[in-house]
Formats: structure tokens, C-alpha cells, sequence
């Protein structure tokens, strides 16, 4: 067990590196007998507002840490007492304490009420760390008011550990100027597929000197395109399926194409990956929509953007023009004392309130609860993207990315399907075969 959680937490250390309305019825007429209102009083005396203190552990003060504390202003407004500690803490040194409590057997002494996790983790930690998490599938929360793909990220053998919290839809933005040179338009390039794409990007290749898009290797793109047709390094009955599987065959191909014909451009690190894209030296971007605050770095190319749907992988069951990379979800461990606060403060807030969502809006958090995107202030045009509605586009993105199934080993067969295209791409290797040693890789660490 020891073995196990240590390798766990390695392959998460690795992978974070790479990575409300209210109707007014002031006007109504209709009288209320006294007995009912006499009744409603009663009931309104008898239920008492709930106080008390919540810790939470999650990361980033201007995102994560902004989102959870406005939620706590809110979530006061009708409770007084409420209380809320956040304490900063990395993804990787979460994963780390969540290790060394359960091997300890105190994590009752040592964790916190809530804790954030990447969507790509949640399960892998429900699942590695039984009994921490709490289920919260039966506790009240509406998680069919959530995209369904971002609800199946924290479900495991059935059971809800997570409440959603912001999206990861993925996004193609590009400079429309660029494409203009090319002869194109947004248009061209929304509800595509992948070869399509190809065929696209070579001719802005040749006429302007740029790769279309960019990434830090193939983590990333591998990820987006393979969440899009609903792909996955398990099957429905939970065995490994990574040599042959036909969704990640088909897309490691097209991904090696994609750099032999040099319209995707490797980068070699974060920096070199923005830069080249606020720098013009790359076409476009495509990421999890939480990429949109990078893009905008570069002040004086706003109203030079525009965004769209990403390609859908050709020849594939399932295949759709929509994906996700990125976002995060909340989780209510056993260390919870009080979890009928915690509940109501969840369902008060990232589960039922649209001003929350409002006010976070400007830091990109953008909602996976889908009333959100009903409210006004997600319609708005935005001027850097040449007054696209982005944020209601995003949630219209959300809703549409198909679910796929998740496993605890997903970040050991992402890592090891990455390094078999890479031993294609520069080694000359078989991605065939590539793919198989894979398989054996990821099979030789489930059975440590």
C-alpha cells in the first residue's frame, strides 16, 4: 500500500508540473391566508441558520482562492457566524499530506473540511484514498444541474465525491488577421474535423510562415483530443486498454502528422509556449479556456481574436467537437465536523448561486453549472474577442463535452502514451508498438 501511495504521489507531482437569481414579488396580489402565514413564521423560528467554521486547502490566491472566499462573502449575507479558513496549498503538496495521513491513520487530526483537486486527480484520489473523501451523492446537491462530462470527473463505481466548480472546456482561438492573410475566416475552422484542420493549417503555413498552434508537447493536445470522443485508458469494465485502443492509435497518428507537417510547434517550456502565441509567432491556441487570460497578455492584439470549437477526430465512434483540459473540483472529507454546513454552503453557492459566478467572471472562472450561463453578464460581447458572447459560448462548450471513463492510473497512461509518441516523433520508432510497451508500462505499475 505504502508503494502504491508513494507512486501516486510522484505521478501527481509530475502532473501538476506540466500543468443565482431570485424572482421579486413585491407587486403580487394574492392574499395569503393568516393560518399559512402563521404556519410559515413557525417553520422560518424552528430552522435554525447554520453557523460555524469551515477549513479549506486549495491553490492560487487570484483564481481558486478568490472564487472560494467571494463564495464566503455571499454565503454570509444570510449567515453571520459563518466562518472560513483557507489555507494556500499546491496540488502536489496536497496529494503528498493526503499520503502521508492515510499511511498514518490520522487524517481525522490532519486534513481539512474541503479540498480542491484537479479534475484529472479527484477520482484517483476517491479511489486511492478510500474512506477520506466523503460521498456526496446523496446529500442534497443537484448534480444534474452540472455539465455532465465535469460531474463524471469526481464519480467513482457510481458514487459522487466532488461538487464541479470551473470549466475546462476546451477552446480553438485564433488570430483572425492571420487567417485572413490565408484566406480564411473563424468559420472555416468551427465544427471541423482533424483532417480538415490539416489541410487548413498547411495553407496558412505556406502563405504566412506560422504554425497554426503550439503546445508543451504532447500532454496537453493528446489530452483534449482524446476527451473529445469520449476516449479513455480503461473500458467500461476496467481494464487497461492502451495498444488497442482505436481512439488513441487514430489520434497519435494525427498528432505525428500534425508535427511532420509543421503546423503544431512543440515547446520546451511554459514561457517559450506563451510567448510564441502573444508574440504572433503561432496562429492560434487550443486549451482548456482557462488559456483565454494568457491570450490576452498581449493587450494590443484585442479585438485580433476570435474563438470556436476544436476539430473532432475523423473515422471514431463518438467523436465531437468538444473537450475539456483543466478546471477543478471541490470535495467535503471524513475530517468534516460539520457537514450540514459544508453541504448548505455548497449548495448556496458554487451549486445555486449565479451572482457568485458573476463576480468571479472576471478572473476566467467560468461556470460548469449550467444556470450560470443564462445570466446577463455571461452574454456580454467581450472586445478582445472581437465582441464574441465567449463566456456563454464556453458554457454552451461545457455542456457538450462528451463523459469518458476515469480511472486512478489515468495520469500513469497519459504519461506513458506521451512518451511513446514522443519516441515516434523523434526516435523513429512504431507508434504501434510504441503504444504497446505503453500498455506494459502502466500494467507493470498496477501490480506494484
Amino acid at each position: 500500500m505504502k508503494k502504491k501511495l508513494l507512486a501516486l504521489v510522484m505521478t501527481v507531482a509530475m502532473a501538476a508540473g506540466i500543468l443565482t437569481g431570485c424572482g421579486d414579488t413585491q407587486d403580487a396580489q394574492t392574499s395569503v391566508p393568516e393560518e399559512s402565514k402563521t404556519t410559515e413564521e413557525t417553520v422560518a423560528q424552528e430552522t435554525p441558520v447554520l453557523e460555524g467554521k469551515l477549513t479549506v486547502w486549495c491553490w492560487d490566491p487570484a483564481f481558486n482562492i478568490n472564487a472560494v472566499n467571494t463564495a464566503a462573502d455571499i454565503y454570509k449575507k444570510d449567515h453571520p457566524n459563518f466562518e472560513l479558513e483557507v489555507v494556500e496549498i499546491s496540488q502536489s503538496d496536497i496529494y503528498q499530506k493526503l499520503a502521508t495521513a492515510t499511511a498514518a491513520g490520522n487524517t481525522e487530526e490532519v486534513l481539512p473540511d474541503i479540498i480542491l483537486f484537479d479534475d484529472a486527480l479527484v477520482a484517483q484520489a476517491a479511489s486511492s484514498f478510500q474512506g477520506v473523501l466523503m460521498d456526496l451523492t446523496d446529500v442534497g446537491i443537484d448534480f444534474s444541474s452540472f455539465a455532465e462530462a465535469k460531474v463524471a470527473c469526481s464519480v467513482v463505481d457510481g458514487r459522487n465525491y466532488g461538487i464541479p466548480f470551473d470549466s475546462g472546456a476546451a477552446i480553438a482561438a485564433y488570430r483572425t488577421d492571420i487567417l485572413a492573410d490565408a484566406g480564411y475566416t473563424i468559420d472555416d475552422f468551427t465544427d471541423i474535423t482533424w483532417s480538415e484542420w490539416i489541410e487548413k493549417a498547411v495553407v496558412v503555413k505556406e502563405k504566412t510562415g506560422k504554425s497554426l498552434l503550439n503546445g508543451l508537447g504532447a500532454y496537453n493536445q493528446f489530452s483534449v483530443m482524446l476527451k473529445s470522443c469520449g476516449g479513455g485508458y480503461f473500458d467500461e469494465a476496467g481494464n487497461l486498454n492502451i495498444a488497442n485502443n482505436e481512439k488513441i492509435q487514430k489520434i497519435s497518428q494525427i498528432y505525428l502528422e500534425m508535427l511532420d507537417k509543421g503546423v503544431f510547434q512543440e515547446e520546451i517550456g511554459w514561457d517559450t509556449y506563451i510567448g510564441n502565441i502573444n508574440n504572433g509567432n503561432v496562429a492560434g491556441a487550443m486549451n482548456g479556456c482557462w488559456i483565454m487570460s494568457s491570450i490576452q497578455m498581449a493587450e494590443d492584439q484585442s479585438g485580433l481574436w476570435e474563438i470556436t470549437n476544436i476539430p473532432s477526430v475523423d473515422g471514431v465512434e463518438g467523436a465531437t467537437n468538444y473537450s475539456s483540459q483543466g478546471g477543478s473540483t471541490w470535495t467535503i472529507t471524513s475530517a468534516c465536523k460539520n457537514v450540514d454546513l459544508a453541504v448548505d454552503f455548497f449548495n448556496s453557492t458554487f451549486a445555486g448561486s449565479t451572482e457568485l459566478y458573476d463576480e468571479i467572471l472576471p478572473t476566467v472562472a467560468i461556470a460548469t453549472w449550467i444556470p450560470a450561463g443564462n445570466s446577463d453578464t455571461y452574454k456580454q460581447p467581450v472586445a478582445y474577442f472581437s465582441d464574441q458572447p465567449i463566456y456563454s459560448m464556453i458554457v454552451d462548450y461545457t455542456a457538450k463535452v462528451p463523459s469518458s471513463v476515469i480511472s486512478a492510473y489515468d495520469s500513469s497512461s497519459r504519461n506513458a502514451v506521451c512518451t511513446a509518441i514522443t519516441n515516434a516523433a523523434y526516435s523513429g520508432k512504431d507508434i504501434i508498438e510504441e503504444l504497446k510497451k505503453a500498455e506494459e508500462t502502466v500494467s507493470f505499475e498496477m501490480e506494484q
